[in-house]
């Protein structure tokens, strides 16, 4: 639902547009994260290893999830299973039990066609990025797996090889995964993004006390491989960088206040404040999936932005109206009218308070954001951000 100002012959909207209910605000913003999800499309990792590699941990500690155990899997070739996570914007491309020669041959061979069909589709469902692994354990680089490497990098994939497992003391990895990586490297393989092999631990080894190490190292080499098309779907599914999500974010909730300003342009009465509403449930639908929250707990989520979006005094309750526009300049203006400035304060307000939720969200377990995202305390902590805004002023949370 989309509420436009209608059409007359003054110089603004016009006076006393009917506020937007709160079933209509959570159905507008169920449909608005739909839209937003699908807006960011999917990215498609491949992942080839021998078995005891570690793909499933090594895609667990980067994505927070296994993708192979609770997507929905389909055989694309021989050897070959893509799984798409439910929530949509993440697919793998698992080789289980993968070994070298034969199988190897086989997989390289339905990939060709695979890669030779899916460049005729959207780019979302292409394959965006391979990463080979390698125990470090092996201490061996067989003929075999060199060439299977050269084979898909000959289809124009990106691949990178990761050493997993690698263990590490004081921040100083093994010198025989060092000496065994440079090994790799001097073969002159098609490597990416710089030829270099990414030496990984995705489990602290309780054992050796070996830590957790690299991931973010092949994160970034991983952003640094794929069109940017998938970036956005492949900054909703990593959990490792929150630092690139908040960046999209931010923009997102730039965007909106740009929108929200000219809206403004001309000041509107509070009574026409729910013009500025279906902005706002846009942005914070996109700031959902920015995060990558679960779209299937779209309820509590949608309930909360309802409680806020709607009622007499929209946009931010009737206490953001009251008392949050006396910290922003040209705010108090007879408590009459929304300027630009005020309905751009204001919509940041939101946004960050919105994007402070998501973060909450995202610093829980898988149990913690599951009973989160389907309790009242969604709202409370809404709320309760938009009451820091106010009390510190100009939107800063």
């Amino acid at each position: 639902m989309t509420i436009e100002p209608s059409a007359t012959s003054g110089t603004g909207p016009p006076s006393g547009t009917p506020d937007l209910s709160k079933a209509q605000v959570e159905g507008m913003f169920e449909q608005r994260l739909a839209e937003a999800f699908a807006q960011l499309g999917c990215f498609n990792l491949a992942v080839f290893g021998k078995t005891g590699v570690g793909k499933s941990t090594l895609v667990n500690a980067v994505f927070g999830r296994d993708v192979a155990a609770t997507g929905v899997g389909s055989p694309v070739t021989r050897g070959l299973v893509y799984y798409r996570h439910p929530d949509g914007f993440l697919g793998v491309y698992d080789s289980e039990g993968f070994e070298t020669g034969t199988a190897g041959d086989a997989i390289v061979d339905g990939l060709r066609r695979l890669v030779a069909e899916h460049r005729t589709r959207a780019v979302h469902e292409q394959i965006h990025a391979v990463w080979y692994l390698v125990r470090w354990s092996d201490r061996r680089f067989e003929r075999a797996q060199e060439q299977f490497v050269r084979e898909l990098a000959s289809l124009g994939l990106p691949v990178i090889v990761v050493m997993t497992q690698v263990p590490s003391r004081d921040g100083e990895v093994h010198p025989e995964a060092t000496e065994f990586a440079q090994y790799i490297e001097s073969l002159g393989l098609p490597i990416s993004p710089h030829g270099h092999v990414v030496l990984t631990n995705a489990l602290v080894d309780t054992f050796t006390n070996s830590p957790v190490f690299g991931l973010q190292t092949l994160l970034d080499d991983t952003y640094a491989v794929i069109p940017q098309v998938a970036e956005a779907a492949l900054t909703a599914a990593q959990v490792l960088d929150i630092g690139r999500k908040k960046k999209a974010v931010a923009a997102i909730i730039n965007q909106a206040v740009v929108v929200a300003a000219g809206v403004g342009a001309t000041p509107i009465p509070f009574a026409d404040a729910a013009l500025l509403v279906p902005n706002q449930v846009t942005m914070i639908a996109r700031i959902t999936a920015a995060y990558g929250l679960p779209p299937n707990k779209s309820r509590a989520l949608s309930t909360a932005g309802a409680v806020v979006l709607t009622g007499g005094a929209t946009m931010a309750g009737r206490y953001a109206v009251t008392s949050l526009l006396k910290f922003i300049p040209g705010g108090a203006i007879a408590g009459s009218a929304i300027s630009a400035t005020v309905a751009g304060a204001l919509t940041k307000a939101v946004g960050m308070a919105w994007a402070r939720v998501c973060e909450h969200a995202l610093s829980l377990d898988d149990a913690g954001r599951d009973q989160f995202l389907n309790s009242s305390q969604v709202t409370e902590r809404f709320v309760g951000y938009l009451k820091e805004a106010q009390r510190y002023g100009r939107g800063k949370t």
